[in-house]
Order: C-alpha cells, then structure tokens, then sequence
C-alpha cells in the first residue's frame, strides 16, 4: 500500500474512533437529568411517552471498553494501514506456521505411504492412503473432474478406462504433476463447411455412430490427408500427443454431429494446470493412487 493510502486508512479510521468518542462523552456532559427521574422528554410516540433518563453507567463503561479495545487492537495487530502492530503478526504468518506445524505432523505418515508403490495402495490394508487421496483431489481437482471424477464438458472423466494420454500409475503421475496441455488446430479454412461436414461424417462413422455414407466416404481422404498425424490412419489417436482415440464412442467435447464438426471447424484447446509446485510429491502420490483406483478396481 502507498504512503498515501497508508495515511488515508490510519486517518479515517482513527477519526471513527475518536468521533464516537466525543460524541458519547458530549451526549453525556449534555444530559438534563444524572439520575433515574419520572420526567419525561415532552412527547409521545403513538401515545408512549418516554422518560428522560440517561444513559445507564454500565452502558457507557461498556462503550468506553469497546473504544480502549478497539485502540489497543489497533496498537497490537495490523488495522492502520502499512502499521504492523506491536506483535508483527500476520495471517500470512500464522498461516505459514499452521502449515508447517501441519507438515511436522504429518510428514510420518505421508512417508509412510510414498514407501509404498501406487499399486501396493490399493490393497485393502492401505485403504487410508487411498481416503487421503480422495480428499486431496476433492480440495485439488474436483472443481474440474467433479467429486466423483467423472468429469464433465471438456474435463476427461477419470472414472472409467478411456486416457487421453495413458492410463497407468507413472503417465497419471505425470499428467498430475507436469499438467497437460491439449490442442487441436481449426481446420474450418482448410476444409470449408461441406469439407468439414465430411469429415465430421467420417469420424462418426469410425465409432460406429449415425452418419451419411458418401460424406463419410468423400471426407476419409481428407481425414488421412489432415488428421492422421495425430490420430492415426486407424483413428485410434495417439496416447502421446493427447490425441483421443476416435473410434470408441467417447467424446470429451460431445459426440452429436454439430459438436464434432464444432471441434473440427474450429479446434479445441485443453488445458490441466500442473500441480507440481502446489502440492508435494508425497500428495501427489496419493492423489495418483486414488485416480488409478478409480479405474482399477
């Protein structure tokens, strides 16, 4: 924060402060009556009169406390503006120290686990591994994959046996750690729309899906001229490069005709954040057991 907004702060808040202050004592000084008394202010709220007492002497202590608080607070911790308080705290501070009270704590069991290959966590034994993986990936990658982890429009499901880019424990560590990132170019300009129709009939044909024969057949030249790259000339795909695998009815964007031919025309663009440097190897071993189960049961 500038020097200027520091003093803005300080300023606003210390004038707060000390206004309510004066105004409690001036409202005090001010009083008609110091004790209890049976006059009344001189009016009547629909016929309720009220009578004009002071403020009782706890109420104003209290007041009083709830501004030698609020100073002292302010003296101690973070409040006006770029001053740290007495006591340099920070939350960023506590939260550094929770963290690494958490890591003393809980560094034993995790080694416990890491000793243990992802196929070993999956013995019955070691099931409360396999329980702090699922609830890692709930704080990690549930937002994506859902909590079940059968994912969603655009996020691979990982509950069932179909990988982009391979389905055994290191590739998931992998993915896991490193991120992925997916693209496939538009091939809208290159084809035109009839082209793109034809190839979109091809690739449904490959799955077996409902599409026009003679597209299908016009667009399996274009599909081996322009996609076999990274398909391959089967359609297979290609686990290394990410490219999925066209002939088995699973569609990560959709598999009605428009939203093929939307993935043709257009391209797609895939991105898994790597979580390397957010999580420990140790979690994200655990994470990797617990995906790896989900399709290895």
């Amino acid at each position: 924060m500038s020097s200027f907004w520091s003093a803005w702060v300080t300023v606003i808040t210390l004038a707060v402060i000390f206004g309510c202050t004066w105004l409690l004592l001036a409202t005090r000084k001010s009083e008609t009556h110091k004790e209890t008394t049976e006059e009344t202010v001189g009016h009547s709220f629909d016929g309720i009169e009220e009578y004009d007492n002071p403020l009782p002497r706890w109420w104003f202590q209290m007041f009083i406390a709830t501004v030698i608080f609020g100073l002292a607070y302010l003296a101690l911790y973070p409040g006006l503006g770029n001053f740290q308080g007495l006591l340099g705290w920070s939350s960023h501070g506590q939260w550094e120290e929770e963290m690494q009270h958490a890591e003393e704590t809980y560094k034993p069991v995790f080694a416990k686990y890491a000793a243990l290959s992802v196929e070993d966590l999956q013995k019955s034994e070691n099931e409360g591994g396999l329980k702090m993986g699922q609830r890692m990936f709930a704080n990690n990658c549930s937002v994506c994959h859902g909590t079940a982890a059968t994912g969603a429009y655009g996020f691979p499901n990982l509950a069932d046996a179909d990988w982009l880019y391979g389905g055994d424990a290191a590739t998931i560590k992998a993915s896991i750690a490193n991120g992925r990132n997916g693209a496939m170019p538009p091939w809208g300009t290159v084809l035109g729309e009839e082209g793109v129709r034809d190839v979109t009939n091809y690739v449904l044909s490959l799955s077996g899906a409902e599409s026009d024969a003679e597209g299908a057949e016009r667009g399996k030249a274009q599909f081996a001229a322009l996609c076999t790259a990274c398909h391959g000339a089967d359609g297979k795909g290609l686990p290394i490069l990410g490219a999925p695998n066209l002939t088995d009815d699973v569609w990560l964007y959709g598999g009605s005709f428009e939203k093929v031919a939307h993935s043709i025309r257009n391209g797609r663009n895939g991105v898994m954040p790597a979580h390397k440097d957010l999580l420990s190897d140790d979690k994200i071993h655990l994470i990797t057991a617990y995906v790896y189960s989900l399709s290895n049961k």
